[in-house]
C-alpha cells in the first residue's frame, strides 16, 4: 500500500508503492485548447501532414490513418500561459523511418521556418523541434533500434548532441517519402511537461502512478516510461522552476495515456485511491490532475 506523509505546504507526499504500469502502455492524442481553431488546423494539416479525422463544435481531431494525434478544442476567452507556468513543453510525434520524419520536417519548415527551434541527436533518437502558431512545443522524431540503446540499470542513456538539420534532410529525404507523407504512420511517442520541481514529479509519476524512472538530469528534468521505452513522459523545470498549479489557459488541455485492459485502469484507480489522489473513474476511463493541474486521462487503448 502507498504511504502518505505531508509536505510543508500541507500537500500529500506520496511514497513508493512498488507497483508498475504495464508494458503495453502507450500515449494517445494530446488535447490543446486553442484560440484560432481554423489556423491551428491549417498548421497541423499543411505543416505536419495530418488529416482531419473528425470535427464538430467540441473539437477538431487530426492524425495519420486512423490514429488520432492532436485534438484541438476551442479555448474561447482564455489567455496564453506565461513562459514560466506549468503546462506543456512539447508533444512528441514518432515516425517509423528517417525518410518519413524528414518529409514532415520539410513540410513544417516550408509552412513557416521561423517556428523551427532546433534539432538534436539524443542517442536513442533523432529529433527536430518546432512551436505551433500558438506557442505549443512540438517534437518530430525517429527512434534508433532498441538494441542500439545503452542501458544503465533500469534506465537508458540519453544525451543532447548536435544534429545538422540540413544534413539530415540531404541524407534521408526522398521523393517517395514526400509523396506518401499523408499515408506514413505516426504516433504520439511521448509528452513532455513543464512542472514546478522534479522531486514532486517523481513522487507522483513514479511512486504513485507506477512509471519507471529512466533518466534524470540534476534536478532539472525527469524521464519516465513503461515497458523499457526511453520515455513516455518527461517533466522539466527549465522555464518553470517553482511554478504552482496551472490556471485555465490556452495550451495543454489533456494528456491521454492508454493501457492494455480495463483491469490495468482499475488497478491504477486503486493506487490513486490509496495515495489520496482525487480522481474520477467511470470503469472505462480514469481522469485526474497531477500536482500542477495538468489533466491526465487514462483509458483502454
Amino acid at each position: 500500500m502507498t504511504e502518505q506523509t505531508m509536505t510543508a505546504d500541507g500537500g500529500a507526499r506520496i511514497g513508493a508503492s512498488g507497483e508498475r504500469l504495464p508494458d503495453g502502455l502507450g500515449m494517445g492524442a494530446v488535447t490543446l485548447k486553442v484560440a484560432d481553431r481554423d489556423g491551428m488546423t491549417d498548421y497541423y494539416g499543411r505543416g505536419l501532414g495530418l488529416q482531419v479525422l473528425s470535427e464538430d463544435a467540441a473539437a477538431t481531431v487530426l492524425g495519420r490513418g486512423r490514429e488520432p494525434l492532436v485534438r484541438l478544442e476551442p479555448g474561447t476567452g482564455l489567455e496564453l500561459p506565461g513562459r514560466g507556468e506549468a503546462g506543456l513543453f512539447h508533444t512528441a510525434l514518432l515516425f517509423e523511418t528517417q525518410a518519413d520524419l524528414a518529409s514532415t520536417v520539410l513540410s513544417a519548415a516550408r509552412f513557416d521556418g521561423s517556428l523551427f527551434t532546433g534539432s538534436s541527436d539524443h542517442l536513442v533518437s533523432e529529433a527536430f523541434y518546432f512551436n505551433d502558431p500558438e506557442g505549443n512545443g512540438i517534437e518530430l522524431y525517429w527512434d534508433r533500434p532498441r538494441e542500439e540503446w545503452i542501458r544503465e540499470g533500469s534506465g537508458v542513456r540519453m544525451d543532447t548532441l548536435y544534429l545538422d538539420p540540413n544534413g539530415f534532410l540531404r541524407e534521408h529525404l526522398d521523393e517517395e517519402a514526400v509523396s506518401r507523407q499523408a499515408d506514413a504512420a505516426a504516433a504520439v511517442g511521448h509528452v513532455h511537461l513543464q512542472v514546478g520541481d522534479t522531486a514532486t514529479a517523481e513522487r507522483f509519476y513514479v511512486d504513485a502512478l507506477g512509471f519507471e524512472k529512466t533518466a534524470s538530469f540534476h534536478g532539472q528534468a525527469l524521464f519516465v516510461s513503461a515497458g523499457g521505452y526511453h520515455h513516455h513522459m518527461a517533466m522539466n523545470v527549465w522555464n518553470s522552476r517553482g511554478a504552482g498549479p496551472r490556471k485555465d489557459t490556452l495550451g495543454l488541455g489533456e494528456v491521454l495515456i492508454q493501457l492494455p485492459g480495463a483491469d490495468d485502469v482499475g488497478a491504477l484507480a486503486e493506487r490513486l485511491s490509496s495515495a489520496g489522489i482525487r480522481h474520477h473513474h467511470t470503469g472505462a476511463e480514469l481522469v485526474f490532475d497531477d500536482p500542477w493541474r495538468n489533466r491526465l486521462r487514462v483509458a483502454v487503448g
